[in-house]
């Protein structure tokens, strides 16, 4: 298998993405998207215009340090698509917090970006998420553990949720859609590192592991970089 820049990365053959002055060419600015076609285009769309208008602001508070200039994966290495399992509801809320009162479990903070395999930000992109509780349910009544965001002008996401518990048959997992304005939806899984079900789970794939997953305050924290194989 050829190494990637996105594999080096992950396996440490590489200056971590603060010390790349320039891993990706170009201008950091995106361009304008339609926001209002992407919600109509969305699997997630709420229906609301006003919704449509205005990109949730992360709700990352965590200590990670993301790069101005992320690092993204070569032209051939985007993100690995994964099954959307049995649990997807759609129509989930616009929220970057699926931390509601009363929930049980670790807090975890995952940031990141969306990028193009130019090493561009996706400017509005939806990327839209749901996962099990701290004791393997999903809410398949209504929304709780679900919701969606867009990135903002730098590509960039942030969501506070809870750490899932071990779902049966399954490691432990985070579903995720994502999709560039008018563009095919990648639906895909993030996994934790150092869980030992990782290499029991016949889905698993080493290139969706959340990276520099850490203790955090009150929690844990994360981030993962999304590549969508467009351009």
């Amino acid at each position: 298998m050829r190494l990637t820049r996105r594999r080096m990365l992950r396996l440490g053959l590489l200056a971590p993405p603060f010390l790349i002055v320039a891993a990706c060419g170009g201008d950091d600015e995106p361009a304008a998207s339609n926001a209002g076609a992407q919600a109509s285009a969305s699997p997630a769309s709420t229906g609301s215009g006003n919704a449509a208008a205005t990109a949730t602001r992360p709700a990352a508070t965590s200590n990670v340090q993301l790069a101005p200039t992320p690092a993204c994966g070569d032209a051939d290495d985007p993100t690995p698509a994964q099954t959307d399992g049995p649990f997807f509801t759609p129509n989930s809320p616009e929220r970057a917090s699926l931390i509601e009162a009363g929930m049980t479990g670790t807090k975890l903070v995952l940031e990141g970006y969306v990028l193009s395999t130019a090493c561009q930000p996706v400017a509005r992109a939806l990327v839209d998420f749901w996962q099990c509780d701290d004791k393997g349910v999903y809410d398949n009544a209504g929304y709780r553990l679900r919701g969606h965001q867009f990135t903002d002008a730098n590509g960039r996401y942030g969501l506070e949720t809870i750490v899932p518990a071990l779902y049966p048959g399954r490691t432990r997992h985070i579903h995720v859609k994502v999709q560039a304005p008018n563009r095919p939806v990648l639906t895909s899984q993030l996994y934790f590192p150092g869980e030992a079900q990782n290499q029991r789970d016949g889905i698993f794939n080493q290139a969706l592991l959340i990276e520099d997953y850490k203790d955090a305050s009150g929690g844990k924290a994360g981030r993962f970089t999304f590549v969508l194989n467009i351009a």
